[in-house]
């Protein structure tokens, strides 16, 4: 189609929504097989734009085509994309959206191949809205996007995204669009809506994300939020929210949310919001959702109190630092160290799950005080979950138009403004050592002895919302390199699809590559599978069943003070009132496994000790095939506790929600 066709001849508008992703250090676009946050961008401008549809704001006999593409989750079809815009009475226009600074080079490349493709395309998002927020000039790399004619919108569009399409039907968008003053109230606005088919591209079908409220009333100086979407809290009205999470569970079965707000605690709505959970759970509707809330949370009467009623499973608390004199230094004097024990004591006492997040880089950190602090974090604040980040000048934010006053250091690379890379130098760190104190951070926390601690004190109806999340966090952080606010689970390296200035590989040589990656991840899978299954073993509820067991056959050691023969142990399970149906072997494998000594046996209950010292002493430079019988058996053991173990995981993650 001609791009200069005037809207009476477009028929029809094909609306290409796409959240970028970022490169990795090797240029590859970070794309997983399953994500495990969905886009709430996506889904508010989806709403957005099926609003500006059904009320025929682009003027009689347009139609409206929404395509979504998550860039994390799957591969953009660039070319398909710009075939579309070809065909007779349809024009087709990419918008990048949500777009944060380390994902603008990704959303750049994708802007110039669509627009050399001839397509009309805007970017919109943090990065854009927060660099022109604060600057007196276009920053560099905004002013190439517009010299190559992409339209850059800075602001949020509520109010204004069916002035924007009809601009793009009409063939008429302007290079900039600034609606940083014009802050859409969001009362009546549509609410984000679910993409069933998108929802697929993730590891739980069931959750959804929201924004119940935009703003925030702080002075953070690392934040670009108050820059952007600034201090007054704007809020939808709970009427609209409860209407969307009904028709939610009742037509896709999504009963487990994010609520995005960056300080629910501030939403004036809150009580309101609360109670109309309390009453969907009422009627039997399992609204699960998990909220972001400020260090004074607990201070608020009532609000922990209705979040728990709500269905509240965890709360994510801007815990940044313990440091009074860091916090300080960045204008967060709304966080009083000396609260954090009862705000923590407060949250665990309802039985909500705590999670906190750490910034490493403030003015007074050094390497030894940050292992100091993850060490407090565990035995004095007992937090069960934390997610640490790097002080990173985020363009939007105070310390990064500070910095630019001062002609202070910042990397040139945007891609690393992603929180685990070094952009800026301290004072107290040698070149990489940060970034060294930061992987530690996560290996010392997440260490197996903590976590055991945290599941063996957990909820029995936590547990596995918590076990579920440690999984997550070791493979993004501790397997993938990166963080779980980016990572989800299995890499996907296209070969051609790659940043620019990196070559693309041979076949030869990009499958040499892939081979070895999966190699590497599935040894650390294994490695992460196998310490997960002993954390199950040893902090796992047991059933009533198997206490009985336990203390039938600790009665029959006592009064025999030996091991157990097959009979007796045979015996035991008769008076315990046991069976196992899952355990449908041949009955000589059936008698070798009732044969263990006792000691076997109880370990085999709460721990694989006894099979990890099996593998690497007593084979260890041994023919396996001398003794058969004790490789098959303990191979056997081995892949039993692992089908049950496998088992019980799949039981707890959500099932798949009907269409």
């Amino acid at each position: 189609m001609n791009p200069a066709a005037t809207a009476s001849e477009t028929r029809k508008l094909r609306v290409v929504l796409i959240k970028p992703s970022k490169y990795d250090d090797e240029g590859y676009v970070i794309r997983h097989f399953r994500g495990v946050l969905p886009s709430n961008t996506l889904a508010c401008l989806s709403s957005l734009t099926s609003d500006v549809a059904q009320r025929g704001l682009l003027g009689a006999g347009t139609e409206v085509e929404i395509k979504l593409y998550d860039d994390t989750v799957e591969k953009i079809p660039v070319r398909k994309i710009i075939r579309s815009n070809r065909l007779p009475g349809r024009r087709t226009l990419v918008a990048l959206a949500g777009v944060q600074s380390n994902q603008f080079p990704r959303a750049a490349d994708l802007a110039r191949k669509f627009r050399q493709g001839g397509l009309q395309v805007m970017i919109g998002g943090f990065h854009v809205s927060g660099a022109l927020a604060l600057s007196d000039t276009i920053p560099a790399e905004i002013r190439e996007l517009i010299d190559c004619g992409v339209t850059v919108v800075k602001g949020e569009v509520e109010d204004t995204w069916g002035d924007l399409l009809r601009d793009a039907v009409e063939g008429r968008l302007q290079p900039v669009y600034d609606f940083m003053n014009k802050k859409p109230s969001l009362d009546n606005q549509p609410v984000p809506v679910i993409d069933r088919d998108y929802l697929k591209k993730f590891i739980a079908s069931n959750f959804g994300t929201i924004d119940c409220s935009r703003g925030c009333p702080f002075n953070c100086s690392f934040c670009s939020i108050i820059n952007v979407q600034g201090k007054e809290m704007r809020l939808r009205s709970p009427g609209s929210l409860e209407r969307t999470i009904r028709e939610n569970y009742r037509r896709h079965g999504i009963y487990f949310y994010f609520f995005t707000d960056d300080n629910f605690a501030r939403n004036r709505n809150w009580r309101e919001i609360f109670n109309l959970l309390i009453r969907m759970r009422e009627e039997e509707i399992p609204i699960t959702f998990m909220i972001q809330a400020d260090t004074q949370s607990h201070k608020i009467p009532d609000f922990i109190d209705l979040a728990a009623r709500a269905g509240c499973t965890q709360v994510f608390i801007g815990m940044e630092s313990i440091n009074p004199l860091n916090l300080e230094s960045v204008g967060k004097t709304q966080n009083q160290v000396r609260n954090y024990r009862d705000l923590i004591s407060a949250w665990k006492a309802a039985k909500i799950a705590t999670h906190v997040a750490y910034i490493f880089g403030f003015p007074y950190d050094t390497p030894e005080s940050l292992r100091e602090d993850v060490r407090r974090l565990q035995s004095e604040l007992e937090v069960e979950q934390a997610s640490f980040f790097m002080l990173t000048p985020i363009p939007g934010s105070q310390d990064h138009a500070r910095m630019t006053r001062e002609g202070a250091y910042m990397d040139p690379d945007l891609n690393k403004y992603d929180s685990f890379h070094e952009t800026t130098r301290h004072p107290n760190f040698a070149p990489g050592e940060l970034a060294r104190s930061y992987r530690m951070a996560w290996r010392d926390f997440y260490s197996f002895g903590y976590m055991r601690q945290v599941l063996a004190k957990a909820n029995p109806e936590k547990y596995w919302n918590i076990f579920c999340n440690f999984i997550w966090y070791k493979n993004a952080a501790l397997v993938e390199g990166g963080h779980p606010m980016i990572h989800g689970f299995f890499r996907i390296k296209d070969r051609t699809d790659r940043r620019d200035g990196f070559r693309a590989e041979s076949r030869f040589r990009h499958f040499l590559r892939r081979f070895r990656d999966i190699r590497k991840l599935a040894h650390s899978w294994i490695l992460l599978a196998l310490e997960m299954e002993e954390l199950w073993l040893q902090t796992r509820k047991r059933s009533e069943a198997e206490l009985r067991l336990l203390a039938e056959i600790k009665r029959l050691r006592l009064h025999a003070n030996r091991n157990l023969r097959a009979a007796e142990l045979q015996l035991a399970h008769m008076r315990a009132g046991i069976h196992f149906p899952e355990l449908r072997v041949p009955s000589r494998l059936a008698l070798a496994f009732r044969n263990l000594n006792f000691r076997m046996a109880k370990r085999i209950t709460y721990s694989r000790a006894d099979l990890k010292i099996f593998w690497k002493r007593e084979y260890r430079g041994r023919m396996p095939w001398i003794r058969p019988d004790r490789v098959a058996l303990h191979f056997f053991r081995d892949m039993q506790l692992l089908f049950l173990f496998l088992r019980d995981l799949a039981r707890r993650m959500p099932e798949p929600s009907n269409p």
